[in-house]
């Protein structure tokens, strides 16, 4: 594995860390109402190949799977960027 294999890798997982922890710190504070992260934030973190993380996120903590745009945009982003990270990986 080259060295921009392991920076790719090493990104990938933090991205999907911050992308789960996003959900979890919104859905604490949804319940105890306090300031909420930005839904423009969670996509962004998601588009930031943060998608798994994200949509991950979502069903363990039961976070805004009743949003259409979430339920439909999160799977979608994810595909798109796979099908993005298999046409350029070859």
């Amino acid at each position: 594995m080259s060295t921009l294999e392991k920076i790719a890798l090493l990104y990938g997982v933090i991205i999907n860390i911050i992308g789960f922890a996003l959900m979890g710190i919104d859905k604490q504070r949804a319940r105890k109402h306090q300031w909420r992260i930005p839904e423009k934030t969670l996509f962004f973190v998601a588009l930031l190949l943060g998608s798994i993380g994200t949509w991950t996120g979502m069903y363990v903590f039961h976070h805004k799977t009743k949003h259409w745009y979430f339920v439909i945009g999160m799977p979608l982003i994810l595909v798109v960027q796979v099908i993005l990270l298999l046409t350029f990986k070859m």
